[in-house]
């Protein structure tokens, strides 16, 4: 599949496998460790897929010319391989080791960053390179291909090519910055089941089926209990999504107060204390609860809302103040969710990932999202500009189409809605979470660019749908 660099919010890779995986640079030396291949032949192959790509990037080879950075290991193999095989296609090609580079590289068409791969830790400055465009073998060099924390003076890329999956530093960090387009290059390694994959649009295909002729309005339906005086946009916005990604009721509640919801959503009074028994009365009707958008922090409403998280009958996503409450609580860390019988999805940004653990994820997300999901038995979706999903059990995803439209007011809101809307059409609650952050990324590129506010990925949802 081929996702345009240049596009915000698009996919960002170039792979033929109908799964993207990603697997960590240690991941990836045991499986060149275990390689059925020897290494030179692995080092032709990778070689070759580099030459492909430059020639891909420079459009053709007639009067080409191209510097290639090769540095002291496999990485600069691969890139010395390349530079042969450019050659023999008729390009001008100069080779320079890393470790005396010149200082500028002006005067080349391309030039290929094979200095140094996922293991490197020390420090390098890139060259200048004036006009020419960046070809990255594996990673630019300086990037941290498990954290994607970039070092000053790495050479940001126009197009990297990795080897057998994609590695966590690609979209995580700074690293869909430097990256440019990804291209994931298969050269007969055997990764087996990856545990973390990127989701693309044949996943949504996959696990977001049509309706059945014979549905009715229950059939898919989702509670929403959300907003709170001041607050009562984050149950509209919630409500909306729900609607918009299929349910065929929703039902609002806003504890104490009347709720604002789309004029198709009903209107379901809750007192404003103590409200847990009237939310639990009929919930076994619905397929899916949704709460916590702007309910507020007081604390008469924390209780009620662990009480009906904790005896929900339905799957449950728990956004917003309502992770707050399961922080702040008498049962002490999110830990007694593990107790519950049917799904629970935590949907928390930095700040409230902090309030559920005691510290902020740190460089390493996925494997943050990952400790807290094992803890509370829950799918955990970390928001960011990579959303990071986790769940015991299952293969991590990661969300990589989304962009910087999406940070601000409201849109967690509508990502909750649709989350919940999902787990009401049956999908799998880890599929659900990551569709969801998939669906509500590709509406804000529907959307537009300029000026975009939450209520307008509502609006986009059916399109994407009908892609």
């Amino acid at each position: 599949m081929w996702w345009p660099s240049d596009h915000p919010g698009r996919d960002r890779t170039r792979n033929v496998q109908a799964v993207i995986p990603v697997i960590t640079p240690e991941q990836m030396r045991s499986i060149d460790a275990a390689a059925a291949d020897p290494a030179d032949v692995l080092i032709e192959r990778a070689g070759a897929a580099v030459a492909r790509s430059a020639l891909r990037l420079l459009g053709g080879a007639y009067g080409r010319s191209v510097a290639v950075i090769a540095g002291p290991g496999n990485n600069g193999a691969d890139g010395r391989v390349a530079a042969e095989r450019l050659r023999l296609r008729g390009l001008k090609v100069v080779v320079h080791d890393a470790t005396v580079c010149p200082t500028e590289l002006f005067g080349f068409d391309l030039v290929i960053d094979a200095a140094f791969g996922t293991g490197f830790r020390g420090i390098w400055q890139a060259p200048s390179v004036g006009d020419a465009k960046v070809l990255a073998v594996d990673v630019p060099s300086g990037l941290d291909a498990l954290t994607g924390v970039v070092a000053d003076g790495t050479l940001a890329a126009d197009v990297t090519v990795t080897f057998a999956a994609a590695k966590p530093g690609h979209v995580l960090g700074g690293g869909p910055d430097v990256i440019g387009l990804l291209e994931v290059a298969d050269i007969g390694l055997d990764i087996g089941e990856p545990s973390v994959t990127i989701v693309d649009r044949s996943d949504i295909e996959r696990w977001v089926s049509v309706r059945p002729r014979t549905a009715h309005k229950w059939r898919d339906a989702v509670r929403v209990i959300a907003g709170s005086p001041g607050m009562k946009g984050a149950a509209y916005l919630a409500a909306a999504a729900a609607q918009r990604t299929g349910a065929g009721m929703v039902v609002l509640s806003s504890p104490g107060i009347d709720a604002v919801g789309p004029i198709e959503a009903v209107d379901r009074h809750l007192p404003a204390f103590d409200w847990a028994d009237a939310a639990l009365a009929d919930l076994h009707r619905f397929h899916a609860l949704v709460i916590g958008p702007g309910l507020g922090r007081e604390e008469h409403t924390v209780p009620s809302v662990v009480r009906t998280v904790f005896e929900s009958v339905v799957p449950v996503v728990v956004d917003g103040d309502g992770l707050f409450a399961m922080s702040w609580n008498d049962e002490g860390t999110p830990a007694f969710l593990s107790e519950r019988k049917v799904p629970t999805i935590l949907t928390p940004h930095d700040g409230e990932f902090a309030l559920l653990t005691g510290s902020r994820p740190g460089s390493d997300r996925v494997a943050a999202a990952e400790r807290l999901a094992e803890s509370c038995g829950c799918v955990v979706l970390l928001k960011g500009p990579t959303t990071v999903v986790a769940a015991p059990g299952a293969p991590t995803r990661l969300v990589v189409n989304g962009d910087q439209r999406l940070a601000t007011a409201g849109t967690g809101d509508v990502l909750a809605g649709i989350i919940g809307a999902l787990l009401a059409k049956r999908v799998g609650a880890a599929e659900a979470a990551a569709a969801g952050a998939w669906i509500h990324a590709e509406s804000a590129t529907v959307a537009g660019n300029a000026g975009l506010v939450a209520s307008d990925l509502i609006s986009a949802i059916p399109a994407v749908l009908e892609r």
